[in-house]
């Protein structure tokens, strides 16, 4: 089988998070702007259209950022099929042939807008709780105002202030709940949403074009993985149910141990399962 490297989307996935963080530190920055405010209407309503700002251009990114990355994946993924079945000589050259066809076009158009609405719902959820923190900080403070009367109010604020920082720290930054109940900061939850979304948009390019060459079979990839995929390197999977053969399915793997959020694996198609390296017939048992 070709020397074909390996998939990295280090450099964009940090692009990414890194601006995820600064539209973070930007909100954090007018809400405390606000907690040393008199918390009156008119620069609550100027803090929270801030926000909405900082935010809307944050999910503008995201749009740009998932179009952009997605069709590079998918480039990456048709050009190692074409490296596989040795169809060029090169990655480079492979990447220059690249091209979609009609199942990708469409795959592709639906996982950029998939990857762009799982962005665009971090957003929605750091203006949402930063809204909340904001009511209840006014709420507070009016309460405080009620209690203590006018002078004691500055104190009050001040208290204030670095409890509603900590709220902040706590739940500003929390970017989702998945469905296990898991709570991810916004930088560990964009990493892997970006992670997962361009390794899956790599491998299903890659499977869609091998099937369109008539290559219905594929060698997972081997880099010393330590957790359950282990088990899975180096075995061949079929690509469409109806190949041949003694292997397994690979849409009926289980996507716990392989193909996981995270995951790093690719799939190397090849026409022949009987036309691999001795390691790989051995893994397989051939």
């Amino acid at each position: 089988m070709p020397d074909i490297p390996q998939p990295t989307y280090d450099y964009d996935i940090n692009k990414l998070t890194k601006a995820y963080e600064r539209a973070l530190r930007d909100v954090r920055s007018e809400l405390d702007t606000l907690f040393l405010s008199d918390f009156e209407r008119a620069q609550i309503i100027a803090t929270e259209r801030n926000i909405s700002r900082i935010l809307s251009d944050m999910a503008q990114y995201g749009d740009e950022w998932a179009a952009l990355t997605t069709d590079k994946a998918f480039n990456d993924g048709i050009a190692r099929t074409i490296m596989s079945l040795h169809l060029a000589e090169t990655f480079e050259d492979a990447l220059k042939i690249a091209q979609f066809n009609g199942v990708n076009r469409r795959l592709a158009a639906a996982m950029i807008a998939d990857t762009q609405a799982d962005l665009l719902a971090v957003t929605q959820n750091i203006e949402r709780r930063t809204r909340v923190i904001i009511r209840k900080a006014s709420a507070e403070v009016i309460r405080a105002q009620t209690a203590s009367g006018i002078n004691g109010v500055r104190s009050i604020k001040s208290a204030l202030s670095k409890e509603l920082r900590k709220q902040l720290g706590a739940e500003a930054n929390e970017a989702i709940i998945d469905a296990s109940g898991r709570r991810w900061k916004v930088s560990h939850y964009t990493e892997m949403l970006a992670r997962t979304k361009l390794m899956q948009a790599q491998r299903e390019a890659s499977i869609n074009e091998a099937i369109d060459e008539g290559a219905y079979y594929g060698v997972i990839s081997t880099h010393g993985a330590t957790d359950a995929c282990r088990g899975y390197e180096g075995k061949i999977v079929k690509l469409i149910a109806e190949a041949p053969g003694d292997y397994p399915y690979i849409d009926e793997l289980p996507r716990r141990e392989i193909f996981h959020p995270n995951c790093k694996h690719v799939v190397s198609p090849l026409r022949d399962p009987s036309r691999t390296s001795a390691d790989i017939r051995r893994i397989n048992g051939n």
